[in-house]
């Protein structure tokens, strides 16, 4: 594994980040055991769902995941003040605004990643968000441009455009997002990743805070972005492969590495205050399900998950009678 980062801790951001029908809060508490210091991020909730819409459900928000940033869509500055105003007295720690999320559903809105091409309405959407929440940061997560957008320059304005406006966070999906012939699945693969835009922005503007994401697929090429930036958001990764998040927690912030059984164990107090309050198992520990991927019995502990949760009654033995079934989960037993 990479030698540990030279960038002072209280700098570093590892984050999470907001994957539609996967990071909920039930997701965001197994990851704030897996990784104490990480920034998680909710998934995308548009500005009118969260005036309107049922707040008991999208902002739903356990105490242990602090710190969790809510990620807003919308391009309507005055729907964005008000949203993240309820976002802030809600508890949220971070504002993050989606200028890269390429799907048909949010072009049709005139949000996500189509706003990269109106710096002007992105850091007026800004400004009303940061007058709205005095003191708690209001950053945006972007791409390098949008289909044929291929000049540094209006990937440079669009920055400083928005960070004018007061934003000082940026988390940088380093690829262009194609807003016609890709799906979002494809828009997150095809388009070429250039790293190299993220780490010129940061030396050419050193006063932001600027994390890179796109395509880290382990711990040593994330600790390798931090030579370059401030931090690294990793996505399908840290979902389908947990522990990683738990390797690099560690080895950035220097605590002691734990047993996936441990930390498993460790999630227990969340679940069962969950089941208590009549949530179902089912969906709890669908994310933890790649917890021992590549392990010794991972294969047998993700069957037994998916095919017991569902079952009226399942609770926490059905996780130790999986956890049994794993080389360390058999040993601590």
């Amino acid at each position: 594994m990479s030698a540990a980062p030279a960038i002072p801790v209280d700098q570093l951001r590892l984050s999470v980040a907001p994957m539609m029908d996967w990071t909920d809060t039930h997701c965001r508490a197994f990851h704030r055991v897996l990784a104490p210091h990480a920034r998680l991020y909710t998934e995308m909730v548009h500005a009118n769902a969260v005036i309107h819409g049922d707040r008991a459900r999208l902002l739903a928000m356990d105490a242990s995941e602090h710190p969790v940033a809510l990620q807003l869509g919308g391009s309507e500055p005055e729907l964005l003040a008000q949203a993240a105003r309820i976002a802030a007295e809600a508890g949220f720690d971070e504002i993050n605004l989606n200028c890269g999320c390429p799907s048909d559903r949010v072009q049709a809105g005139r949000f996500g990643a189509c706003l990269m091409r109106e710096p002007a309405l992105v850091a007026e959407s800004v400004a009303a968000m940061i007058a709205a929440v005095p003191g708690v940061p209001v950053t945006v997560k972007c791409r390098l441009g949008v289909d044929d957008d291929h000049e540094w320059e209006r990937f440079l304005g669009f920055i400083d455009t928005v960070a004018a406006a007061g934003c000082q966070t940026f988390i940088v999906h380093a690829r262009n997002a194609w807003l016609q012939g890709l799906s979002p699945k494809e828009n997150r693969e095809v388009p070429p990743l250039r790293y190299d835009w993220a780490y010129r922005l940061k030396r050419e503007r050193p006063a932001l805070q600027v994390v890179v994401n796109g395509g880290i697929a382990d711990a040593a090429e994330a600790t390798a972005h931090l030579a370059h930036v401030d931090g690294a958001m990793l996505g399908r990764a840290a979902y389908h492969t947990p522990y990683l998040l738990h390797e690099l927690d560690a080895q950035w912030f220097g605590g002691l590495r734990r047993t996936r059984a441990e930390l498993l164990r460790a999630y227990r107090p969340y679940v069962e205050a969950q089941l208590a309050q009549g949530v179902f198992l089912k969906h709890i520990v669908r994310h933890v399900l790649g917890l021992f991927a590549g392990q010794p019995g991972g294969r047998a502990f993700r069957q037994v998950l998916s095919e017991g949760a569902h079952k009226p009654g399942a609770g926490w033995a059905l996780v130790e009678q999986a956890l049994a079934l794993t080389g360390r989960g058999a040993q601590a037993a």
